[in-house]
């Protein structure tokens, strides 16, 4: 496995036409996370300088080093919680010790080649989670969108909604409908203007407005002063050995989490571009980044999948347009850090609003709930322990209930067989009358089969599989005959694939569906989204409906059998 980083790659095959398309991804990606980065920041209880300081340090180093050919690093909405937790209980210098911490942990898991074990967090879990994370974001913005007066909000999730409601007599009329607006102004940007800056256009109309008619809102300026305008001269924070002690499992919560955040990330971008992240060296990268983000005054950093998906929408072919996304970003605080005062604390919060919910993923949430009762049980289950109790413990439960929840399905699904005529070779072996080979496959049809449990253990061969199809067929039949089980992680793989397949004019076709994969994907709509005539009981009856589709006739029953090369069995 390669520990090259992808910029050393894609450099040997530079050209003017991938410069050019880097130059302005980077660009518009640069000034799209200029309001996030301050935003995040803010939300962690941190000035908004420190998030600047991340989005530059961080995101250089993550697309010099990394392993993603289009990944843009920086400050998340995923760290809010963590580092507002740490920030309160240990303050900055406690949150620079934890953050070099982890830095040095994601280096190891890299060397280690731990990228690979990622993969095996099951979908229930990551969204049980991210799910938690945008809600106990919306949570923190309440106060700065309504401009209540408070004082200090609790960090318990209960107690914060029980000030907020105390409190609802001192909201700000004028600072509501700044956040209110901002909200606005960007639904609006997306749904008709989608390649506009929608974020950064929102929090400037607001401020422009606040400042004409002298609203009286609470601004950068009212609550941190002025933004620096350079980056601060590298340093380390003071620690003891007994202190880092004590930081160990924050530690180890902010690399895992900038593991998970960062490779899921990449395998989204992946999906995007058609291409193949390097796990273990993206893994370093980012403990690379977040080391020498600390040094300069910043905070966590990993994948930002935003900000990613709007860098290959703009046309970032390269890691070079990530390094000028954090030079813009650079300029930008050197020539417009003091105008930065003036934006209203509650337009900030109104994006964080909108990052809440695109984060909240509900469309996922909603279909892991249709699916397997235990997937729906492990999903509900992290999703309230990240919100009511800690994201560590949440990660931690899931993976161990989903391990649990497994090994029951496997055992429910057990079989004993007579074996005993097999051991003594009194039975000639047969030839499976059911084989492929035994079977015309038409010219631009591939079939794929897959045998055992399709769970999360196996996503990632089952996509590696699929990807040996050169150039898009014309059908695509999925044998699952020996499939008795399926879960929350398959279906989104297979819906995934029938996305990938409509754009590609592939016609997908399942063959063999036992009892429990029909029920589930009965319960999640998936046989009305890839059409109830697509799945079919046989293999035969699959390579017909291909026929059918594709316009070829028949074949006729005493037609002699044509052999074909059957693709490896997944």
């Amino acid at each position: 496995m390669s520990f090259t980083p992808k910029l050393f790659t894609e450099l040997k095959h530079y050209s003017r036409e991938k410069a050019i398309a880097d130059v302005f991804a980077g660009i518009t990606v640069g000034v799209v996370a200029l309001p996030l980065a301050m935003a995040f920041a803010i939300a962690s209880g941190l000035p908004p300088e420190r998030g600047i300081f991340t989005a530059i340090i961080a995101g250089f180093i993550i697309s010099a080093i990394g392993g993603s050919k289009v990944q843009i690093g920086g400050p998340t909405g995923a760290f809010v919680i963590l580092v507002s937790g740490i920030m309160v209980k240990y303050g900055y210098n406690g949150l620079a010790v934890c953050t070099l911490m982890s830095g040095i942990m994601l280096v190891l898991f890299g060397l280690f080649r731990f990228g690979a074990l990622i993969k095996f967090i099951p979908f229930p879990v990551t969204t049980g989670f991210t799910t938690g994370i945008a809600v106990v974001i919306l949570s923190t913005q309440i106060k700065d969108f309504f401009g209540l007066k408070i004082e200090t909000v609790p960090a318990e999730f209960i107690e914060k909604w029980h000030m907020y409601l105390s409190h609802l007599s001192t909201l700000s009329l004028q600072s509501t409908l700044v956040g209110v607006g901002t909200v606005i102004i960007i639904i609006f940007l997306r749904k008709f203007y989608p390649k506009l800056p929608a974020m950064l256009i929102g929090m400037l109309v607001a401020t422009i407005i606040a400042s004409i008619l002298k609203l009286n809102v609470e601004t950068i300026g009212s609550r941190f002063g002025d933004l620096p305008r350079v980056l601060p001269a590298p340093s380390l924070p003071d620690f003891t050995f007994v202190q880092m002690k004590g930081l160990i499992q924050p530690a180890f919560t902010i690399a895992l989490l900038a593991a998970i955040e960062s490779l899921l990330s990449a395998t989204v971008a992946d999906g995007m571009i058609g291409g193949k992240h390097r796990p273990n060296i993206e893994l370093i990268g980012q403990g690379i980044a977040n080391f020498f983000s600390v040094m300069f005054g910043g905070i966590p950093a990993t994948g930002a999948i935003a900000r990613t998906a709007t860098n290959v929408k703009s046309g970032g072919k390269t890691p070079v347009a990530g390094i000028i996304h954090a030079i813009v970003l650079a300029l930008l605080l050197l020539l417009f850090a003091p105008m930065a005062k003036l934006i209203p604390l509650s337009a900030l919060s109104g994006i964080l609003v909108v990052v809440s919910y695109n984060m909240s993923e509900l469309h996922h949430f909603s279909s892991i709930l249709k699916g397997p009762r235990s997937d729906a049980f492990v999903l509900v289950l992290t999703f309230i322990l990240t919100v009511l109790v800690d994201l560590t413990v949440a990660v931690q439960v899931g993976v161990i209930l989903s391990a649990m929840l497994f090994i029951k399905r496997m055992a429910e699904i057990s079989n004993v067989g007579m074996i005993t005529k097999m051991l003594r070779g009194d039975e000639d072996e047969k030839e499976d009358p059911n084989a492929l080979k035994l079977r015309q496959v038409p010219e631009g049809v591939e079939v794929f089969e897959v045998i055992g449990p399709f769970f999360f253990g196996m996503i990632d061969t089952f996509k590696n599989t699929i990807r040996q199809v050169e150039k898009p067929p014309k059908a695509l039949i999925i044998r699952i005959r020996n499939v008795i089980s399926v879960d929350a992680s398959a279906l989104h793989v297979l819906r995934e694939l029938n996305t990938q397949c409509k754009k590609d004019n592939t016609l997908l076709i399942f063959s063999g569906v036992h009892s429990q994969p029909l029920i589930a994907f009965e319960r999640a709509g998936f046989l009305d989204e890839v059409g109830r005539d697509n799945f079919l009981g046989n293999i035969d009856d699959a390579l017909n409906r291909a026929r059918e589709i594709m316009g070829l006739a028949l074949l006729e029953r005493n037609s002699p059998f044509t052999p074909t090369v059957e693709r490896e069995k997944i």
